[in-house]
């Protein structure tokens, strides 16, 4: 279906058409329309179909009729990380430019008053990560009273980061009459319940099968020795060529650690973490995406939030605590129609881990032993630690940001790592 079929407004259709875009995806096509209509929608689609067009084009269209008087919230757009919403941020300026809307982002990391600043201006739409939104609900320099429409984007992750008492405080002070659009890559139960208290009589896309990978991406896993993964890193980017790496760690240190590694192997590489100011990462994203940088070293805070064309190489370099984060890790490659590479290295230490992604994924995934590289049989498996989760963008967990009780959610009692 074309997008001049899914009733936009002209001045969409000639943003979309500048893009380059004519033929609407899988997830596009049936949200948009259910969106212009004013219905709930609670949407499960794999990264890179194109989701953050599918909600983000029916909502200009339905703002950009502005009501008179002083210019108000009219959409709130709530991500889990900074990258995700600046993503979603740029994806409203570019199918928005052709529209008299205004939009400002709200996250960690950078001065809270340019914000203050944006909002007393005033705007149509915020794209906020929860921790920031409370600081300025806190300081009451966001009125949230005349929101018509509310996004949840990837909001399994929010819940995975523990995010959920904060959604609920941001919920309390929104209009009860609104459009409510959740947007998840999986349908875990804790989703579930999220939904049934959300959403209004919602209609649900499901435009691939539950929890599940891009089919086109080409998953291996090397079994080796975890003193050796490094080494077996640099032999197969140098080996084979790999331009442009994108690279999993479960932990900030880990991820320093093995970036300035990489860089005296000769590979020039840069690490991505919520302890990097949105300076830093901003701009090692932007190298990586430039070909300055060869390798990016990240941690799960980039799992969703990075949007890089044409990647050819994933790698997980420890596999992670949450099965379904590697679908989102995986699925940083395989965008727009392409096939993808996705590599895992996996010591003893993580055939736990394996295993319960080949369940996740109901499928066993390719493993090839490297001449060179094979596991010492005689290395027993020990216990992967457990670090203390935190909120995005390196802060540490406040009070607020404690599930229930004080206890940690089932999610995160599996072992989430800080991002």
């Amino acid at each position: 279906m074309l997008f001049n079929q899914l009733g936009l407004s002209a001045e969409l259709l000639r943003a979309v058409d500048e893009q380059g875009y004519k033929e609407a995806t899988p997830i596009q096509r049936e949200a948009i329309p259910l969106i212009l209509k004013g219905r709930d929608v609670l949407a499960g689609a794999q990264t890179g179909t194109g989701k953050t067009a599918g909600f983000t084009l029916p909502l200009l269209h339905r703002l950009q009729t502005r009501p008179s008087g002083p210019r108000r919230i009219r959409a709130l757009i709530l991500t889990p990380t900074r990258e995700l919403a600046a993503q979603v941020s740029e994806s409203v300026r570019t199918y928005g430019r052709h529209l008299p809307i205004r939009a400002t982002q709200i996250y960690g990391g950078v001065s809270i008053r340019p914000q203050i600043e944006k909002l007393r201006q005033g705007v149509d739409i915020v794209v906020a990560t929860p921790g920031r939104l409370l600081d300025h609900m806190q300081q009451k320099t966001i009125d949230l009273s005349q929101v018509e429409v509310l996004v949840l984007d990837e909001a399994d992750r929010m819940l995975d980061m523990g995010f959920i008492r904060d959604i609920r405080k941001v919920l309390k002070a929104l209009p009860v009459q609104r459009q409510n659009l959740l947007f998840s890559a999986t349908f875990s139960e804790d989703i579930r319940r999220l939904a049934a208290d959300l959403l209004n009589q919602p209609t649900e896309i499901q435009v691939s099968p539950r929890n599940t990978t891009v089919e086109r991406i080409k998953q291996l896993v090397h079994p080796v020795d975890k003193s050796r993964k490094r080494e077996l890193l640099s032999h197969r980017i140098g080996k084979e060529n790999w331009s442009q790496v994108l690279v999993f760690t479960r932990t900030k240190h880990g991820a320093n650690r093995l970036a300035g590694q990489l860089t005296g192997d000769g590979l020039n590489a840069a690490a991505i973490h919520g302890n990097k100011s949105q300076g830093a990462r901003t701009k090692a994203l932007a190298d990586f995406k430039a070909g300055r940088v060869r390798v990016l070293v990240a941690t799960d805070i980039a799992a969703r939030g990075l949007d890089i064309d044409k990647l050819p190489h994933v790698v997980n370099f420890e596999l992670p605590h949450v099965p379904e984060d590697y679908v989102h890790r995986i699925g940083r490659t395989a965008r727009a129609g392409l096939d993808g590479h996705a590599v895992s290295l996996v010591c003893v230490d993580e055939q736990r881990l394996l295993r319960d992604i080949e369940k996740l994924l109901n499928t066993k995934i390719e493993k090839q032993i490297l001449p060179g590289y094979e596991p010492d049989s005689r290395i027993k498996a020990e216990p992967i630690q457990i670090g203390r989760p935190r909120r995005a963008g390196g802060q540490k967990n406040s009070s607020r940001n404690k599930p229930r009780g004080g206890k940690p959610n089932a999610r995160r009692g599996q072992g989430r790592r800080s991002a």
